[in-house]
């Protein structure tokens, strides 16, 4: 104890407090590292839960006695690696969690009394929460809510309203969906609601952007999205861009040339209906027939033998006269076509194409005098590659398609050199950014980058205190080492001022030792003349050259020389 008072009182207050903040560093720097460390312990139980689900995850924990730890805003609940698969059993026995609202597990308990009105509600209920965990079982989508339309029946046909539903989607940060996607939700959804298509599903992000809406322009008022119809636009001019590149690879590098398309497409969905007569043909309708007749009629005679007899006696003027009559009907009309005709969306309007083509070069002379000369294709060799571009694309001229075809020298046929002038060097790549090595990577995934910060930030002043501290003490050192050794050539007065330090005798020994080494040194040199060169300048010439190359030796002698003069 007494040595460490006497080291804190011979310390200065800057290094009082270099040490203080050093220690300070190194405690939060074991402080963050342990808790690094124990949160590395950690799993992930659940991720993307509802607040919702999240509070009942977290109270059946608690009654469990389980440490555990919440992340990304209360979405993702952390348990210790060993008790993951345990607490996962658990929670699928509690029905935990129940993302969102109650599906089908709602039936389980009986509801006597319940109208029709409400069951059905409650079923309607149940299959949107069903689609909601559907949905968010996809990987881009965070979380989701479907309400559905039900079809309403009348016995009128003007009056019946088809099944609708509207999807609103929330995506991961950065995520997005594919088309494919959507459209697979639209399936979905329509699979599973009656009398539902899924051109009537409409569904949307959380930005407000729609990623499919009802087709049925006109009729329920649907609208395109402009992105859809620029996308589908871009991808027939792309198919039409790979086309060119295939047709031209063959003959030509793919660096020789370059082609652009541009089509105008008609996105706008059309029902037209047509009914066509031809005068010149008739056919019959209808044709109705009506026929009217009456015969004659036997005469009343007296009742007796004569009339009951098998052959009565012909009577004058015996019956009345028949009359048959006859009415036709035919209704001619003529022929009729009708024709209805509903045109689909993209239909393309017209296409132009644009292809530059490259021109060779061919150099003439040698040396300094070397001419380049480029050559351009022939128009033979350029209607040769309009003719395979126009069948390979489809192209119309009827419909207004155009195809353009120029050749001029691309940049990289100017730069060429001519043959024996050497190539100029490519430039050095740059270096790289720095890359955490993979092992590294492993252990900081999933770790806090407050924790990574405070650590980096603890280790610097570590190193900082450490140098800091290092530099201190080499200076004082030096500090006391040239008061040590002005004491001894200065006499007691030094002396006295060096020993207030502590280890001051110590200093004293080793510059007495250091003074009789460099007493030594400047000896030896003196005795390196040569005996026989006693002359004034040969003396005088070594002793400048031996300053000039020992400056510190000389420098010692002559300080020797005067302390024994002064004894003397």
């Amino acid at each position: 104890m007494d040595q460490l008072k006497r080291l804190l009182e011979s310390l200065t207050l800057k290094q009082k407090i270099s040490t203080v903040a050093a220690a300070l560093a190194v405690a939060s720097g074991l402080y963050y590292l342990s808790l690094w460390n124990s949160e590395r312990q950690f799993k992930d139980l659940y991720s993307r839960l509802s607040p919702a689900d999240a509070g009942a995850v977290v109270l059946k924990l608690k009654e469990a006695g389980v440490e555990y730890r919440l992340t990304n805003n209360g979405t993702t609940v952390r348990v210790a690696a060993d008790k993951v698969d345990g607490m996962l059993v658990q929670m699928a026995s509690a029905q935990l969690p129940r993302s969102g609202r109650p599906g089908y597990e709602s039936f389980e308990r009986p509801s006597f009394g319940a109208t029709d009105e409400e069951i059905k509600s409650k079923e309607k209920w149940a299959l949107e929460a069903e689609l909601e965990r559907s949905i968010r079982t996809l990987e881009p989508v965070e979380s989701a809510r479907v309400h559905i339309s039900q079809p309403k029946d009348s016995v009128f046909i003007e009056s019946r309203q088809d099944a609708k539903a509207s999807v609103i989607l929330s995506l991961h940060t950065g995520a997005k969906l594919a088309p494919q996607s959507v459209m697979g939700i639209c399936y979905l959804v329509a699979s599973a609601v009656p009398q539902l298509a899924a051109e009537s599903v409409s569904v949307v992000d959380t930005q407000g952007k729609i990623l499919h809406s009802p087709r049925k322009a006109g009729v329920e008022g649907g609208i395109e999205p402009p992105e859809s119809s620029l996308e589908f636009r871009q991808k027939m001019e792309r198919d039409l861009i790979n086309k060119i590149g295939a047709t031209l690879e063959p003959v030509l590098a793919p660096e020789r040339f370059r082609a652009g398309a541009t089509v105008e497409v008609d996105m706008s969905l059309v029902e037209q209906t047509d009914e066509t007569y031809d005068p010149t043909k008739s056919v019959m309708v209808t044709s109705q027939q009506t026929e009217d007749s009456s015969g004659n009629t036997l005469s009343a005679g007296a009742p007796g033998t004569a009339a009951n007899l098998p052959r009565p006696p012909q009577r004058p003027n015996g019956g009345a006269t028949s009359v048959s009559r006859k009415t036709q009907n035919t209704t001619y009309q003529s022929s009729k076509t009708l024709r209805h005709t509903r045109v689909p969306q993209g239909v393309v309007k017209r296409v132009s194409l644009s292809v530059l083509v490259d021109q060779s070069v061919r150099w003439e002379g040698a040396g300094a005098a070397t001419k380049r000369i480029l050559e351009p294709p022939s128009p033979e060799t350029l209607k040769k590659y309009r003719d395979q571009i126009a069948a390979a694309t489809g192209l119309i001229p009827e419909r207004g398609d155009q195809l353009i075809i120029e050749s001029l020298p691309f940049e990289t046929t100017l730069s060429l050199q001519p043959p024996g002038v050497p190539k100029a060097q490519p430039a050095v790549p740059q270096s790289q950014p720095f890359v955490l090595p993979p092992a590294l990577q492993k252990y900081l995934v999933g770790v806090n980058p407050l924790i990574l910060v405070g650590g980096a930030i603890a280790a610097l002043l570590l190193i900082a205190g450490g140098i800091f501290i290092l530099v201190r003490q080499l200076r004082r050192k030096k500090r006391v080492t040239a008061a040590a050794l002005t004491a001894l050539t200065s006499g007691a007065a030094g002396a006295e001022v060096i020993n207030g330090h502590a280890g001051a005798q110590q200093l004293i020994a080793q510059a007495a030792a250091e003074r009789e080494r460099l007493d030594a040194e400047a000896v030896a040199a003196l005795r390196l003349v040569p005996a026989g060169s006693v002359a004034s300048e040969v003396m005088t010439k070594h002793l400048r050259q031996m300053a000039k190359e020992n400056p510190q030796v000389v420098a010692q002698l002559l300080r020797t020389w005067i302390q024994d003069s002064g004894k003397r």
